[in-house]
């Protein structure tokens, strides 16, 4: 009965393989994206462009993890989520308010070290803040409010 059980699980496995995540990522209005509207410096766009554009915009690089399921459903929800929540490529067309509100929630997540998520920075060891790093973010996302 043992035995029936790890190969039911083990087929179970291999047939989620067959349900794939969309990887297919938006086209991006340069004019609409966060950092050409803010003219960022290269050093603040590095730093944004690894620590946050995986999650929060249409320019996400799949890593090859995101080929094996439940895996891939766990991280592309993230992904869903972080750019309901903030979308760094269509930054453009957020109303005014809502962009100072955008960047007053950038302050306080990164002041507070909540992001980049810990769980995107084990496996993503450019996107890990110093805190050097992270007073020039937010003292950038200041200059920009």
């Amino acid at each position: 009965m043992k035995k029936y059980i790890w190969l039911g699980i083990l087929v179970l496995l291999v047939a989620i393989q067959f349900i794939r995540i969309n990887k297919t990522n938006p086209t991006v209005d340069p004019q609409e994206d966060f950092l050409q509207l803010t003219s960022a410096d290269a050093e603040i766009s590095s730093l944004i462009k690894d620590a946050c554009y995986d999650c929060h915009s249409h320019e996400v690089e799949y890593p090859w993890y995101t080929n094996i399921a439940p895996v891939s459903w766990w991280i592309k929800g993230h992904i869903n989520n972080g750019v309901k929540h903030l979308n760094f490529s269509t930054w453009g067309t957020y109303e005014a308010g809502k962009m100072d509100h955008k960047l007053e929630e950038c302050i306080e997540m990164v002041e507070k070290g909540e992001m980049p998520l810990k769980s995107f920075t084990w496996m993503h060891p450019e996107a890990k803040l110093t805190d050097n790093q992270r007073e020039k973010l937010v003292s950038f996302f200041q200059s920009v409010r």
